[in-house]
């Protein structure tokens, strides 16, 4: 049972959150507030501390973030054009740089060290790392699809990936058929999944995108 009255407006593109508190409190990422009722108050500041913010700060994300609590409606939204997708979480979750945008007060958010495979695939070294129970709001580039193992496998482009559940395996690898397909398939490192769990993805690259962009950026400077 999820713990605030929300909804999803305007997904997937221009997606909204909605959330209608009733003398209760939310973290949220700073800049995510897009209007408030006026019986809601907003503290800033870091939570899990120092530590905790340096943490963040390595994996991408704010040194600070917003304490909303009181009654009345909240309206949150990425920083970018996407969708937004709710977990109810009751273990570990790792995201992505950027992926976070709300969570309730008492899921812990804190970073995991990752690996070489992590470095290389696109990654980064270090993933937010999101415990405990409550409600966890995620944001996408692009639409959000989750997909759910059974003692299953999946393959997903690197830069399409934006968090999965602990308990699954993953390997690092190049996209399959030959050298010709490495090289001009257009795709380049790829995770495969194993096991149980959900896998949570976005239908856009950032990066892919940002290289469509910079081709007409050139032309034009030309």
């Amino acid at each position: 049972m999820t713990e605030y009255d929300f909804k999803i407006e305007y997904s997937p593109a221009y997606s909204l959150l909605k959330i209608n508190l009733k003398d209760q409190s939310i973290i949220g990422e700073t800049g995510a507030m897009v209007y408030m009722s006026k019986g809601i108050q907003v503290d800033t500041d870091i939570k899990g501390g120092l530590i905790g913010a340096l943490k963040r700060m390595v994996v991408g994300e704010n040194l600070f973030l917003n304490k909303f609590y009181g009654t009345g409606t909240l309206a949150l939204a990425p920083k970018y054009v996407g969708d937004i997708t709710h977990y109810r979480l009751d273990g570990t979750l790792y995201v992505q740089s950027g992926a976070y945008l709300a969570s309730s007060p008492d899921v812990e958010i804190d970073t995991k060290l990752g690996d070489l495979k992590m470095i290389f695939g696109g990654m980064g070294l270090f993933l937010m790392k999101l415990e405990g129970k409550g409600d966890v709001f995620l944001s996408s580039f692009g639409a959000l699809e989750t997909i759910e193992l059974e003692d299953e496998e999946v393959i997903v482009d690197n830069g399409n990936l934006v968090g999965f559940t602990e308990g699954l395996e993953y390997s690092l690898k190049k996209i399959g058929g030959g050298l010709k397909t490495t090289i001009f398939s257009g795709e380049g490192r790829v995770y495969e999944f194993r096991g149980t769990g959900k896998i949570f993805i976005q239908t856009r690259n950032i990066l892919e995108f940002g290289e469509f962009l910079s081709e007409y950026i050139v032309r034009k400077d030309r």
